[in-house]
């Protein structure tokens, strides 16, 4: 059965040129039927939605009101029952009750197929069982309110196929399709539903795609991945390979999950073992390998350590094979521990400050079991991105030709480089709605403070370095320096040595990247274990207990301070470095301090604290030392005050250098040490 809506146009069939019917997207399930993922596939809740920006007005306290009305659940946690999944794509639904399929993988995500791709109509079609059920198609506008578009209603018991025709050109800025089923007066079935599009026939035939997996010590997590890319026919399918970088000494080869992860891939896994390269050394020779092949039409990144929706590699090659132009393609991220809950939904660079954020759009740590996506305003707003994370990232093998591999960096702003460089060569990147992956979110890390502090601000500036469009990179080098009065301020003299010696790194130039891939990570982990607040203690009674000869006449105030509080807390913490420290606080710390309630004005009023780490497993004795404050806070002024004067000839250095840098004949030679072992 047809049903033909009014908002049907015209198709590249009826102006006569050659096109074929490609599937985009289906309808999928929770195939282990996890509780805590299924409101990102069904949902059974009404759809309340949140104010509307014109009814909220400008005012700053309704603003504020609105915003935590918006996150306030409106589930009330009834959901689904798990036996209701009856497959992959299979749905019971039980007599006279309604679900919806808008929701975040089973909604079709219209505005960002009107926008980035060539597709302008898409057919959703939906088989139905069970007498009396109906469908009903919905949309919405970018502003998050929703519209009937039709529906039909099965005649018998017997399976029944609707079709719906629909345009996408009302999705300029914004706005997805779905629809909901409503059972009848007995069970209905939802037996499966596609969304599809006429597409030039030359682009009917999906790409093909080498998977280029990193890994250090993470054997369980990583065989479990590689299994669930072999397990999922339509998948292997399209994979010409998967590449497994091995760079740890927990080899996943020895995992007792491998050989049937390895099994499951029929012979397309290649395990290539190589030197601790950090992130970027492994992805870089997934794009190596993959251009030497020379077969596939995509590489596409994962993380060891992420739990993959296998459908979301499908959707982002058929997104990329239907786009205008070569383009990147990303999943978004939720975590791994709190499965609903949604992490990255897209990244963009503040070019002034050339920091990665969350678009202005966007709302962080978004819980879709409190509230999904048809009350939820904000995620019906197209969200276009500077780059995407490449926990999962589809990239384009002619991008890799044109722009170049990535920087060797280790860890830490090879992806966002990655994709402002692409941006500038015409390449844009989509984080698409509807691909994403379970991942451990970067907000339970510590890597602001520990050692990867170094490749925070060193990759950072080598970024701004290549990418700022200001002569002497904005905020940068200021920003900077605050950052390093803080950390100096609150004891965290570790962090300050290694961002100052990060410094000293970005000041030597772009020729010392690659020669230092292999050995940096010891250097500088070297460089911090002769420093107490990178001391690391599990157990509590490793330090002794808190005394202070004055307590202090009130408690600790919990809120933050204001601008002005902050930059007196600064000066004050800073001339508090020519007094001595107090007699007892060489001997004890004076507070006790969760990693939540650490910051930097708090502790900058002590001289000695027990400091946690925000994963909970241990703490840190932060000490304050006057001299060698005065120290770091010398060299910190004059080595931010030559980076202010060097700036602009050093960028030219670096962007001079990028394509060399960046080549596959560089990498290759840092490569060099492993090929050969393997060749001989």
């Amino acid at each position: 059965m047809s049903v033909s809506t009014s908002l049907t146009t015209e198709t590249e069939a009826d102006l006569g040129e050659a096109t074929s019917r490609r599937i985009l997207q289906r309808n999928v399930l929770p195939g282990d039927r996890d509780l805590d993922v299924i409101p990102l596939y069904v949902d059974t809740e009404p759809a309340v939605l949140d104010a509307d920006k014109e009814s909220i007005g400008g005012n700053k306290s309704a603003k504020a009101l609105n915003r935590a009305a918006m996150r306030q659940a409106t589930s009330t946690g009834t959901g689904l029952r798990p036996d209701a999944i009856l497959d992959r794509h299979r749905l019971r639904v039980g007599a006279g009750e309604n679900v919806s399929l808008g929701t975040y993988f089973n909604g079709f995500p219209a505005g960002y197929w009107r926008r980035w791709t060539v597709v302008t109509d898409v057919r959703l079609t939906v088989t139905l069982s069970g007498r009396g059920a109906s469908v009903t198609v919905y949309r919405s506008m970018a502003n998050g309110r929703s519209q009937r578009v039709e529906s039909a209603t099965t005649e018998d018991g017997s399976a029944e196929t609707f079709e719906f025709d629909l345009t996408l050109v009302p999705f300029q800025d914004g706005g997805w399709y779905w629809f909901d089923v409503v059972a009848g007066d007995e069970d209905a079935v939802l037996e499966g539903a596609t969304w599809s599009a006429e597409v030039p026939a030359d682009r009917v035939q999906p790409g093909s795609v080498t998977v280029g997996i990193t890994t250090m010590n993470r054997p369980d997590f990583c065989a479990k991945l590689i299994a669930q890319l072999g397990e999922s026919d339509a998948v292997r399918d399209l994979l010409d390979e998967v590449l497994v970088m091995e760079q740890g000494t927990q080899k996943v080869s020895d995992d007792a999950g491998f050989p049937h992860a390895e099994a499951s891939l029929q012979g397309k896994l290649r395990v290539i073992e190589q030197g601790n390269l950090g992130g970027s050394g492994g992805f870089a020779r997934a794009q190596l390998e993959t251009l030497k092949a020379d077969r596939s039409t995509y590489v596409l990144f994962l993380d060891d350590d992420i739990v993959a929706e296998p459908e979301s590699i499908l959707r982002t090659i058929t997104f990329a094979d239907l786009a205008r132009k070569p383009t990147i393609v990303g999943g978004h991220m939720f975590s791994i521990y709190s499965k609903s809950r949604l992490h990255s939904y897209g990244e963009i660079i503040n070019r002034y400050r050339f920091w990665w954020m969350s678009p202005p759009t966007v709302e962080t740590d978004w819980d879709f079991g409190a509230r999904n996506l048809r009350s939820s305003r904000w995620l019906h707003r197209r969200v276009d991105v500077d780059f995407n994370p490449w926990f999962m990232c589809l990239i384009p093998t002619q991008v890799v030709r044109e722009i170049g591999l990535g920087l060797p960096l280790f860890i830490k702003w090879d992806d966002s480089e990655y994709g402002v460089r692409a941006q500038a060569a015409g390449f844009p990147t989509v984080s698409l709605p509807g691909a994403a992956v379970w991942h451990v979110p970067w907000t339970d890390k510590n890597d602001a403070l520990d050692w990867q502090s170094y490749f925070h601000q060193r990759n950072r500036f080598v970024a701004a370095l290549l990418h700022s469009p200001y002569p002497h990179g904005g905020r940068m080098v200021r920003e900077s320096l605050n950052h390093q009065i803080k950390h100096l301020v609150a004891m965290q003299y570790s962090t300050v040595e290694l961002r100052h010696k990060a410094l000293e790194d970005v000041l030597a130039g772009p020729g010392q990247l690659h020669e230092d891939l292999p050995s940096k990570l010891g250097e500088i982990r070297e460089l911090r274990q002769h420093f107490s607040d990178s001391t690391l203690k599990a157990d509590p009674d490793a330090f002794p207990p808190p005394r202070r000869e004055k307590p202090r006449k009130r408690d600790e105030d919990s809120e933050i301070p204001g601008r002005v509080s902050q930059l007196v807390s600064a000066a004050v913490g800073s001339l508090r470095q020519f007094r001595p420290v107090r007699t007892l606080a060489k001997e004890y710390p004076e507070a006790v301090l969760p990693a939540m309630d650490a910051k930097w004005y708090r502790l900058a009023t002590l001289d000695a604290a027990v400091v946690s780490m925000p994963d909970g497993t241990s703490a840190a004795l932060y000490q304050r030392h006057p001299a060698l404050f005065r120290d770091l806070l010398k060299r910190t002024l004059a080595i931010h005050d030559r980076l202010a004067r060097e700036w602009p000839q050093l960028s030219q250095t670096y962007r001079a250098q990028l394509a060399e840098i960046t080549s596959p004949e560089a990498w290759e030679q840092t490569f060099a040490p492993w090929t050969e072992d393997a060749d001989g």
